[in-house]
């Protein structure tokens, strides 16, 4: 066994924005581990402090060369297998086309520049390639973003049997499958733990459960003291005024009981700051508890959409062909099929897009549809500025992005800077903000971390509202979806 020692780290960023602070931990380099947290709290910095990129103060030992996925690839018009030997010389064709058969990658597609290699290929590649390398600890910076479901098993079920590994994902399915430990990037500090991302999940909401608990005693409890304490103050200064009375009185037993009853309220008063006191340690990592809302509308009629015979082509290629279904009123409706199969189309057509097609569509006058395209990467500008062109409350807006985890130092910063997952969540956001009879989501979880995609979840099973999306992170689909169209 040999260990991973980070002992007094801390960081900021130029703009003095404070990631990390005083972080000590022990990493096991034989440990399956998941790297955790909401968008922005620093998961990639963390790598990349380990991997020394940053300037840091403190001390990171590690006894093992890291290394980082993905990772740029040069010369990628090379045929797959002879980048592979190149990444990891003197590599045997026979130990390759073992380790790629493990993610289901076929070995014909070694013979194939890497270049035209579909993304779940040239990730099963080149993650293959990093294990074959050996002595190695793999810093796994989220591998099956875009990648479909079966992409998404198969590496899953390779990293089960690897170790040796941090696991960046917000796929709980994906973590649940492979990890062994759990490290999670709070609000107010980083908690390790043994297990997976479920237990993780079980025991965080354990202890926000009883934090909440203590605070609400506490609070109860400080209230009772400061009644006391005015009591007692009340009682003090009336008995002072006993003192100047009509007729005789024994001023000093009067003053020494006011003066004991004084003593007493600020003992009170003491006890009660520091019961308050103990509510700061409280509830420091509890995410926000105000829930998501969105306001999806009724719909006049039961049948929303239908497609009937509807094809598509770009140039000679046919992207969908005979494609026939109904949207009817309160289902969500995922797409399923593997990547290329003509999803994110066929929700363009439904978004009113313009997209040629065959075939006839059936969109009745007067439905609203929210849509969230895949690609989040044309986001840019001031929250204000897309406010308006997305015609939504700018308020609601913001406080949407709030709950999902956006700190607000982040709403002066112009979009354009913001991560994958921020430009993600403010489509997802501005979605949210919109009244609509149908909702229709293309990969609305991309990038977006795990306590995201749980508030989500909750949302749409609270809300019913009428969706078609699709979707590759299996735990979702499972919770949420009410049909399955399989384009296949």
């Amino acid at each position: 066994m040999s260990l991973i020692d980070i002992s007094h780290l801390s960081f900021a960023h130029d703009n003095g924005q404070t990631v990390f602070e005083n972080v000590s931990l022990q990493l096991d380099t034989n440990w399956k581990l998941g790297l955790i947290g909401r968008n922005g709290r620093g998961k990639t910095t963390f790598l990349k402090l380990l991997l020394g990129e940053y300037a840091c103060s403190g001390v990171i030992h590690a006894p093992v060369a890291m290394e980082y996925f993905p990772s740029e690839v040069k010369n990628p018009a090379l045929p797959a297998a002879e980048l592979a030997c190149r990444i990891c010389p003197g590599l045997e064709e026979w130990r390759l086309k073992r380790e790629v058969s493990l993610l289901d990658f076929s070995p014909e597609a070694l013979n194939r520049p890497f270049n035209t290699l579909s993304e779940g290929e040239g990730t099963k590649l080149l993650l293959a390639v990093l294990f074959l390398r050996g002595n190695n600890f793999l810093l796994i910076d989220e591998p099956t973003n875009h990648l479909d479901l079966k992409a998404r098993q198969a590496v899953g079920r390779y990293l089960h049997a690897k170790k040796g590994f941090i696991l960046v994902s917000h796929d709980r399915a994906l973590l649940d499958a492979c990890v062994d430990h759990v490290l999670s990037i709070n609000k107010a500090d980083i908690e390790l733990q043994r297990g997976n991302f479920t237990s993780w999940q079980l025991n965080r909401a354990r202890l926000d459960q009883n934090e909440l608990a203590e605070n609400q005693r506490i609070k109860k409890e400080a209230a009772r003291l400061k009644e006391s304490a005015r009591r007692s103050a009340v009682w003090s200064e009336r008995a002072e005024q006993g003192k100047y009375g009509n007729g005789p009185v024994d001023r000093g037993f009067i003053g020494h009981k006011a003066e004991k009853m004084m003593r007493r309220a600020k003992a009170v008063e003491a006890r009660r700051n520091r019961a308050l006191e103990e509510t700061f340690r409280l509830l420091r990592n509890l995410e926000s508890d105000a829930p998501l809302s969105m306001r999806p509308l009724a719909f006049h009629s039961r049948r929303l959409a239908e497609f009937q015979a509807v094809s598509v082509r770009y140039g000679g290629n046919i992207i969908l062909r005979d494609i026939s279904f109904s949207v009817m009123s309160g289902e969500r409706l995922a797409m399923h099929g593997k990547n290329g199969s003509g999803k994110s189309t066929l929700l363009k057509i439904l978004a009113r897009l313009q997209i040629p097609f065959y075939g006839t569509v059936y969109l009745p006058e007067g439905l609203r549809v929210s849509y969230v395209p895949q690609d989040a990467s044309f986001v840019q500008g001031t929250l204000k500025n897309f406010a308006v062109e997305q015609n939504i409350d700018e308020s609601l807006f913001r406080a949407v992005l709030h709950r999902l985890g956006f700190e607000r130092n982040r709403f002066d910063v112009d979009m354009a800077d913001f991560s994958a997952g921020q430009k993600k969540k403010a489509l997802l956001a501005s979605s949210l903000c919109q009244q609509a009879h149908l909702y229709v989501w293309d990969e609305p979880l991309n990038y977006i971390d795990v306590i995201s995609r749980v508030q989500v979840e909750e949302l749409i099973l609270k809300h019913q509202p009428t969706m078609v999306l699709v979707e590759h992170d299996r735990m979702f689909l499972q919770r949420v979806t009410t049909t399955i169209f399989n384009m296949e």
